[in-house]
């Protein structure tokens, strides 16, 4: 099984960014609110879902398949803007 070049970048620079906002978590542990907290961690998993559906964007052939990801990603980055 050989590997996607494209595909072993998306996942080195989801796992750089996963351990970008680990470190800034850590940085920034105990100076918020409860509040400020969940909101973070929602973005968080909104700029993860945004990642992983731009990656698939990247290879989808079907014309349906990739419509559906464009809207996916509209209401994400719609979500993120809030």
């Amino acid at each position: 099984m050989g590997w996607d070049g494209d595909d072993l970048a998306g996942k080195m620079e989801e796992v750089f960014e996963r351990q970008q906002a680990a470190a800034d978590a850590r940085a920034n542990r105990g100076t918020s609110s409860v509040e400020e907290r969940a909101k973070s961690a929602t973005f968080e998993s909104l700029r993860l879902s945004r990642s992983r559906i731009m990656s698939q964007l990247a290879s989808a052939t079907s014309p349906t398949h990739r419509t559906m990801l464009e809207s996916a990603l509209k209401s994400i980055n719609d979500e993120m803007a809030k």
